[in-house]
């Protein structure tokens, strides 16, 4: 439970508002004591009319008893001396408690889960933001499901844990101890029933709710696989229909979330005997304390009214503190998100080491240096010893078979991974020892899987770039050949696409994907199966775009269209992680055999 009480304390930061909602909540309770105070006059009036005091006589008594407190001789004066008109009296001045009491409550818990869920939202931007922030390979690792199910998820149980500990605990347990207070004011006696009870209740507590912890935890677990399945099974839903798969992804679900029942289920014996356990130790107390009441009112030494008012109010604080089990149980039960939202907040972000200088814009050259590079629990390399130049305004084509590490050596120039050994020259500078900004800004890229987010097609191609003006966005659009579709579009620039670019054909992405790259003027562009899903029309004119820009910027493309590599100056060739050979298309015809075979089955003529 430390990190579920780490989030507490970020919460109690906010010291103002804990501070008002601790102070409503003491309001309340102080309401609800006093007015069971109140009571003892009431009876004293009521049950014996015939010798009863009036709230006068009774006030007199008090300052004639020479105690810790006196009632003012003013208010003494006003008092009534009629035994109906200070029971009306008593019963108006409990009515403005009552009033009073519900609005400090109000406020208790209005105060209160505005603290939780302001608290959990600060949590979840952090949560994001260091999300953002964490090396590429440590999340296509775990997987994005499993980090969208702590934003939201773990989240949730995070803001049920802080609820229950600053509203619904903080109430109850305040409201309790008042009513004991008075129960101990009318009979001190009780104070043994509390001493003797209260740390068993405890200890019973906290063994059921570590039973509570444990199976919300593997729930949690369970929850984030169910929903990894279900996302890829949604997203990847006409690949899924077209092999007929819906019985084998119907199967994967139904016994993930088996999983998450037999989880639950976990949970649900401390659950249920948590409530049965109170209310049966507060019956044995309540008894026990009838017994000794019993005795001291036969033998004469407690009056029955006093005997009544100490019963009452112990009902009360036992009405209060009944509720605690289900609560501490949503506090045990908060303790796994938290734990998991802690361990992402504790990892470690990309390194960019404060006090780097900025990379310089890209004006000579690119080496790579015995770049070696393994993936988590892969059983072989993904780059072993990558050694290679490109000057200032090359076109360079990568090739090789599946696998080779194409990509993976591209995702190494913008740092989205990090070599395990070997180093990347840009310039001469160390793309380790340069800011990540600074770095990332000169590069465009445009990925094999296009991303599209929602919105307008004009945010789209400025995604990232805050300063794009709607004329650059077009001139954009236009290198990228992709004017032409979206004049056509019901809203042009301001029309909105669908969920994951889904209103739009594969190539109206891919050259939206490349209009965003070219807005960033970039020294250095990357452009890996950039035309993949392009007309051979379209292919030839981005052609020509990217020759006109290759001026200005290193150009390194992956491809499996002829046209593409041909139309570079030089070719490198990867297998297994290596660079085996490059050079002119015509000089590795003759010298790689590598090389012609891909010409022969991987890379296909434009326009197939």
């Amino acid at each position: 439970m430390t990190d579920f009480w780490h989030f507490v304390k970020i919460m109690a930061a906010r010291r103002l508002a804990t501070g008002l909602s601790l102070l409503f909540a003491v309001i309340s309770a102080f309401g609800l004591g006093v007015g069971l105070l109140s009571l003892g006059p009431i009876l004293a009036q009521v049950l014996d009319p015939e010798k009863g005091r009036s709230l006068q006589a009774m006030a007199e008594e008090v300052n004639a008893a020479d105690g810790f407190w006196h009632v003012p001789e003013w208010i003494v004066v006003n008092l009534p001396t009629d035994l109906f008109d200070g029971v009306l009296l008593i019963v108006v001045f409990l009515t403005i408690l009552t009033v009073l009491g519900a609005t400090a409550n109000f406020l208790h818990q209005y105060l209160s889960q505005t603290l939780a869920t302001r608290t959990v939202a600060d949590v979840r931007d952090q949560l994001f933001q260091r999300v953002l922030t964490l090396p590429l390979g440590r999340v296509v690792t775990k997987g994005p499901s499993e980090f969208i199910a702590r934003l939201v998820r773990d989240a949730e149980g995070l803001q049920a844990g802080l609820v229950a500990v600053l509203g619904k605990s903080v109430a109850q347990i305040t409201k309790g101890v008042a009513a004991l207070i008075v129960a101990i004011v009318f009979d001190w006696k009780i104070v043994i029933a509390a001493i003797v009870v209260g740390p068993l209740l405890a200890v019973i507590l906290r063994g059921l709710a570590k039973h509570v912890r444990r199976g919300f935890r593997g729930s949690l677990e369970a929850q984030q696989d169910l929903l990894k399945q279900s996302t890829e099974t949604l997203q990847g839903l006409r690949a899924v229909k077209s092999n007929t798969a819906e019985d084998r992804c119907l199967d994967r679900f139904q016994q993930m979330n088996q999983e998450v029942v037999r989880n639950e289920l976990r949970m649900r014996t401390a659950r249920a005997v948590s409530s049965p356990v109170v209310e049966t130790l507060a019956i044995l107390v309540l008894a026990g304390l009838a017994l000794l009441a019993a005795k001291g009112i036969i033998k004469g030494d407690l009056p029955f009214d006093r005997f009544l008012l100490s019963l009452g109010s112990l009902a009360v604080a036992g009405a209060s503190f009944r509720p605690l089990a289900g609560i501490i149980n949503e506090i045990s039960a908060a303790g796994a998100p938290a734990s998991r939202l802690r361990e992402v907040l504790d990892e470690q972000p990309e390194d960019d080491r404060a006090g780097c200088p900025e990379l310089p814009p890209h004006a000579t050259s690119i080496a790579f240096e015995e770049v070696c590079f393994a993936y988590p629990g892969a059983d072989h390399p993904a780059l072993v010893n990558v050694t290679m130049e490109l000057n200032r305004g090359e076109r360079i084509a990568v090739v090789g078979p599946n696998g080779s590490g194409k990509t993976t050596l591209l995702s190494m120039l913008p740092r989205l991974l990090l070599p395990d050994s070997g180093r990347i020259l840009i310039d001469g500078h160390d793309i380790a020892n340069v800011t990540l900004h600074s770095l990332r800004e000169q590069i465009g890229v445009v990925t094999q899987e296009t991303f599209i987010t929602q919105g307008t097609v004009a945010e789209n191609i400025a995604f990232g770039v805050s300063t794009a003006t709607p004329d650059r966005i077009r001139e954009a659009a236009a290198l990228a050949h992709a004017d032409g579709f979206i004049d056509r579009m019901p809203q042009g620039y301001e029309t909105s696409v669908a969920e994951q670019g889904a209103s739009l054909s594969g190539g109206q992405r891919q050259r939206i994907a490349i209009a965003r790259a070219l807005l960033r003027e970039p020294t250095i562009l990357v452009l890996d199966e950039a035309t993949s899903q392009i007309d051979s029309e379209s292919e030839a004119a981005i052609a020509d775009t990217i020759r006109q820009v290759t001026g200005q910027c290193t150009v390194l493309v992956i491809a499996h269209r002829l046209a593409t590599v041909l139309d570079c100056h030089r070719i490198v060739v990867m297998d297994q992680g290596r660079v085996i050979d490059e050079g002119t298309h015509d000089e590795l015809l003759s010298s790689c055999p590598l090389y012609a075979r891909l010409t022969e089955t991987q890379l296909l003529p434009s326009g197939a």
